[in-house]
């Protein structure tokens, strides 16, 4: 059987053969661990080390180079030493080596294993592991969730932690070995793990299915998503961190939408459970829940601009439904499509309530009138998304052959059309028989959504493009390809025909019979289903696609739900996207090292803004010479403007350094004006203060 090597590698200077030359272990699923020269060198022979008695996972040098650990998928370790071959005898007297070293005039050394160890997991198989030289640690993830950390060469087991559900399937040290990372791809989990003082620092969960929906709140601060894994999670666009998960659903969610009014502290979500619930963001719970007299399946919820009245559509009854806020009560059932109902949204202007179906028309309800009856609005194809511009004036219609229809409601007058098919059309997918081009499978836009001041349309659909259009002239702006995962189904133009068998695409066929584990033989999915964990479907490739895209409020921001996860993109050059700095050197030494000797003083501004102690801060601050405040003020982050401002507010009202001041604030507003204008409503407080600390002076100064 032909080896076959690990992705992961460690290069480390080999002592014993030559000192300048680079040497590196890899391990094998051929049960071996072979090492090999990164370059030639004259006499040297490639070392194969041989007695493991499943796939090697890892191997690795010590730091002195004289040992070799090595750890396999059944879960033992082996230590390799590189001793004189006049060390290894069999029982019978000196071996061949030995007579060989003893005859040479020049002693001979070769590697042999030293001693064996067991990490007994109860049967638990090794996933994943790690190992970190100048600590002596070795961190290992088991097919149980579980992970332990031994010390080497003493094989002391430090403690053992489980921290999934499912196989810990990736595991690394940072460089000081101090924090450890795990990776789960079955339920995408992210954990940070400080093993010192046993504490997580960091612990993320994203959804393990497909993402279907999303809906950026009022402020546009924070999007709320929900998957087919039933759950609700609200993410920080600041950070690009979870903060919150919502698992009271049963079923996938379909639809989520914040409230307009109350400050945006209100989520709903629809659901194939047959539920829309209400979330509370101020307590983080479901305070409302809201049902129909049978059980239905919603696929799609609007909430008026007034937070009052909120309605779900039906995929299974072909109904509409609408519920008071306050009471949960149901209002009305509005009766009339003869199809699934795929899309329904309330104008921002009037109580009129526009909804969009299967069976190729659009309706105009008056919820509030007296008269229910509704406007039918005739389509060629079957309706998959609506979306109404700001204003309230016009609505734009999405259809299944690739067409995006806009109509003024008011008037019931078509007013345009713009041509999507060809601008969506994404690649080929495996086992179609027709070409990319000739394919009508995908080629058309299941969301969209007006940009701000209504000129523009973005659209995505079951493909790897996003298109921008401009609404009066009917162009394409802009196509964004959200993937170049070429792991992702749709992705080539042209299929590679070396792939093609008799039995169709080498891709998609089932060899799961042939692994060697059990578990990995094992499927309990359902045959020929695709939805669900995708990781658990035998040969079945996930499709690039935008199920859901959205503008921000500001309007200079969108964000997209596909099959990578929650994308978002920006007109600004410097996003605030920018996760917290997981460091562990800020203490006030380096921070005044930095300011004092290094002279970096937009770090050291930055370190003492995370470590937080305003002593800390008034020094650099002061330290920084008044010809440097123009280049650090323009690179400075601006997720650290808030707390700049808010700290030279309340130094102007207590220190004498008036020109020092007027300086900063200068700088502030030269090259981050136009951010804080857009963000007035953020920053509204602290740029008062400034306002009022300014003002305060030219009062004092007045006087004098």
């Amino acid at each position: 059987m032909e080896p076959r090597l690990d992705v992961c590698r460690l290069w480390v200077r080999y002592p014993f053969v030559l000192a300048q030359n680079e040497l590196t272990p890899r391990s094998c699923k051929d049960l071996t661990v072979r090492i090999f020269s990164t370059d030639p060198i004259d006499g040297f022979e490639p070392a194969v080390l041989t007695g493991h008695k499943s796939a090697v996972v890892g191997a690795w040098f010590s730091i002195d180079g004289h040992t070799i650990y090595s750890v396999s998928k059944d879960g033992s370790l082996f230590v390799w030493k590189y001793r004189p071959l006049h060390a290894t005898q069999t029982e019978d007297g000196e071996g061949p080596d030995a007579k060989k070293a003893r005859n040479s005039a020049t002693l001979v050394r070769k590697w042999a294993c030293a001693s064996r160890h067991y990490f007994n997991q109860n049967h638990a198989k090794v996933v994943s592991c790690d190992f970190h030289a100048e600590t002596n640690i070795l961190v290992v993830g088991f097919t149980s969730g579980v992970f332990g950390i031994w010390e080497l060469p003493d094989f002391i087991n430090i403690h053992t932690l489980s921290i999934s559900q499912k196989k810990v399937e990736s595991v690394t040290i940072n460089p000081s070995g101090e924090w450890l990372a795990f990776g789960s791809a079955k339920l995408g989990q992210l954990l940070v793990w400080e093993w010192k003082s046993e504490s997580y620092v960091l612990k993320q969960q994203g959804h393990n299915h497909e993402m279907n929906c999303l809906s950026y709140s009022p402020d546009g601060q924070y999007v709320a998503t929900g998957g087919d894994d039933g759950k609700v999670k609200l993410w920080n666009t600041q950070t690009g961190f979870c903060f919150v998960t919502f698992t009271d659903h049963s079923a996938s969610v379909q639809a989520v939408e914040f409230s307009k009014k109350r400050n945006g502290n209100v989520v709903f979500s629809a659901s194939l459970d047959g539920t829309v619930r209400a979330f509370d963001l101020v307590r983080y719970r479901n305070f409302r829940t809201f049902t129909s007299p049978t059980h239905v399946q919603f696929g799609c919820i609007s909430v008026d601009p007034s937070a009052e009245v909120i309605c779900a559509g039906s995929i299974d009854t072909f109904e509409i439904y609408l519920w008071n806020v306050q009471t949960g009560n149901l209002l009305d059932i509005l009766s009339g499509h003869t199809g699934p109902v795929s899309a329904v949204v309330f104008s921002p202007t009037e109580g009129r309530l526009i909804s969009g179906s299967w069976d190729r028309s659009m309706r105009s309800w008056g919820v509030f009138s007296r008269d229910t009856a509704s406007e039918p609005f005739e389509h060629t194809s079957e309706v998959l998304a609506i979306a109404y511009r700001p204003d309230g004036q016009e609505v734009a219609v999405s259809t299944l052959d690739g067409q995006i229809t806009v109509w003024n409601v008011e008037f019931h007058r078509q007013v345009g059309t713009i041509e999507g098919k060809k601008d969506v059309g994404g690649g080929r997918r495996e086992g179609e028989r027709v070409t990319a081009e000739n394919s009508s499978g995908g080629k058309h836009f299941t969301s969209l959504c007006y940009t701000l001041d209504g000129s523009c349309i973005i659209a995505g659909g079951n493909s790897k493009y996003v298109c921008i259009y401009d609404v009066q002239s009917a162009t394409l702006l802009k196509k964004f390809e959200i993937s170049h995962n070429l792991s992702l189904d749709g992705m080539h133009r042209e299929l590679d025909s070396r792939n093609m068998t008799e039995a169709g695409p080498r891709e998609l066929i089932d060899d799961t019979g042939d692994l060697s584990d059990i578990e990995d033989r094992i499927d309990a999915s359902l045959p020929g289903a695709k939805k669900g964990d995708l990781s658990l479907r035998a040969k079945v490739k996930p499709e690039a696609r935008t199920k859901c895209v959205r503008f921000s409020p500001s309007g200079r921001t969108w964000a997209a739900a596909s099959t990578e996860g929650l994308l978002l993109y920006s007109l600004d050059d410097a996003i605030m996207f920018d996760p917290f700095d997981l460091e562990i050197d800020i203490t006030p030494e380096t921070v005044l090292e930095a300011v004092t000797e290094s002279k970096e003083y937009l770090r050291a501004l930055v370190m003492s803004f995370r470590l937080g102690e305003r002593d800390i801060m008034q020094a650099v601050f002061e330290k920084i010479p008044s010809v440097s405040i123009n280049i650090v003020a323009k690179g400075l982050p601006q997720k650290y403007l808030d707390r700049l401002m808010k700290f030279l507010i309340d130094r102007m009202d207590a220190s004498q350094s008036v020109q020092l001041n007027l300086i900063w604030s200068l700088s502030i507003l030269r090259h981050h004006g136009q951010y804080l204008k857009d963000h007035s409503q953020e920053y509204a407080g602290q740029l008062r203060g400034l306002i009022k600390a300014i003002s305060k002076l030219q009062d004092v100064l007045s006087k004098v």
